[in-house]
């Protein structure tokens, strides 16, 4: 959760102003495959990124992991490209290449240099057609997938505190959903269900290339209009509005698992960023940078440094999404501290603001260390391309980046009390991680959204 939220606040809100002023150009082809290329010639090197419009939102109970399990078998062959040879001739090109899936989309990408860009796009225009799933080695990815849920979340604390809270948070929204998918689904999945999925949604009309490097923006649209314009467009299957009921009051879930720590979160039902003039999101935005973006942030300063209450706590919010969202906070109590005591201590940071406000000294740190973030993003042509691709793919445009920016850095002292104040109900999830002894057991490391295949 807490590295998302950076993604989020110091990458799409932060970071896209400086990079937005790079030649960056745009086509939509006649399937409908939108292509959006940067030029940055700061290195001879491209990063091309294809995003699918498809994730664990789109899928329904028996049937969730469906997209995480195709990205899988993207890399085992089509009718021309036998299984592994993909990535065997990017890396031959002296490249490299990844995939990974989100609630909210799926993506593949290349790292190459320059010149070797139309490798990427012909092999991605081929497996966007003619991909192969053969019974046998569906068989085999399924194992592989079983073993990497046991990994990331079933044996990792922080992967089970994730999984609970969502579930528990939501009840008809289907973020509520797992990305990779219930143990129980993965195992009952067939190789219809996955064929069905890649028909349904791998069409240009539901993508977006992105390309960022130092390349000619007007020959690689003239690329890639020769590798993909000849796939045709489909009829997308319908997306319905699963709109989550009003929570009506507090809901708490105690969960027992091996790990070294507890841990105890809480969780507020807030608006994700729908459209560009909505103001509540960039309110909570700051509000989580003034709980948790920095070591001097109020909830390590008061609860871990001063209070003694925690050995660490956060917040997180990701205003960003095709679902609904939360607003989290997270801790972990310090040697013999009372979980009741520091779920108070967490609603009193809230209520501390929501009372007293902030101050505009406090607000300008916040708001200096959000445009030093968008330093650093501007080296990355990696970074870049995940902000053109994050928004072209959420129902915004790589145009918006500059508004948002300027949004999120205009939100004043009264806008985040507001914030505050509409989190001091008890209209909340909270979730508790009992740790139990190890026995032995290895606990995983926590997982990386990026490295999910």
């Amino acid at each position: 959760m807490k590295n998302w939220h950076k993604l989020v606040v110091a990458g799409l809100f932060a970071a896209a102003a400086g990079a937005a002023a790079a030649e960056t150009v745009e086509a939509t082809l006649e399937n409908g495959l939108k292509v959006v290329v940067r030029r940055d010639a700061r290195a001879p090197v491209a990063v091309s990124q294809l995003w699918y419009r498809v994730g664990s939102v789109d899928e329904v109970n028996g049937r969730t992991g469906l997209s995480h399990l195709l990205e899988h078998m993207m890399f085992k062959g089509t009718k021309t490209v036998p299984a592994g040879e993909f990535s065997r001739r990017i890396a031959a090109a002296g490249g490299q290449d990844n995939a990974f899936t989100s609630r909210d989309y799926t993506v593949y990408f290349q790292q190459l240099a320059a010149n070797r860009l139309p490798l990427s796009l012909t092999l991605e225009s081929d497996r966007m057609a003619n991909l192969t799933i053969a019974d046998d080695v569906f068989k085999k990815e399924l194992e592989v997938v079983k073993e990497e849920r046991r990994w990331r979340t079933d044996d990792q604390p922080t992967g089970i505190l994730a999984e609970t809270l969502y579930a528990n948070a939501f009840v008809a929204n289907p973020v509520r959903y797992p990305v990779i998918g219930w143990m129980d689904d993965i195992q009952n999945m067939k190789p219809d269900d996955l064929r069905a999925w890649y028909r349904e949604w791998y069409a240009p009309n539901n993508a977006t290339l992105v390309v960022v490097g130092d390349v000619d923006p007007q020959a690689v649209i003239a690329l890639a209009r020769k590798e993909f314009e000849p796939l045709k467009s489909k009829t997308l299957a319908e997306r319905r509005p699963q709109r989550e009921p009003e929570q009506k009051g507090v809901r708490r879930v105690s969960v027992k698992a091996p790990s070294e720590l507890s841990y105890l979160t809480l969780a507020w039902q807030v608006p994700r960023l729908t459209r560009l003039a909505e103001a509540d999101p960039y309110a909570l935005s700051m509000l989580t940078e003034l709980l948790d973006g920095h070591d001097a942030a109020r909830l390590p300063r008061h609860l871990v440094r001063e209070k003694k209450v925690a050995l660490s706590a956060s917040s997180s919010y990701d205003p960003l999404g095709r679902g609904a969202t939360l607003f989290t906070l997270t801790a972990v109590p310090a040697n013999g501290a009372d979980m009741g005591k520091l779920e108070a201590a967490l609603k009193g940071e809230i209520a501390r603001i929501a009372q007293g406000g902030v101050s505009e000294v406090e607000l300008a740190r916040v708001r200096r260390q959000v445009e030093a973030s968008r330093v650093f993003e501007k080296d990355s042509m990696f970074g870049q391309a995940m902000q053109i691709g994050s928004l072209e793919s959420l129902g915004f445009s790589w145009r918006d980046e500059d508004e948002m920016n300027r949004r999120l850095l205009a939100v004043d002292a009264a806008a985040v009390k507001r914030a505050a104040q509409s989190l001091v109900d008890d209209k909340l999830t909270v979730v508790t991680l009992v740790a139990q002894p190890l026995k032995g057991r290895q606990v995983a490391p926590p997982a990386n959204p990026k490295e999910l295949r």
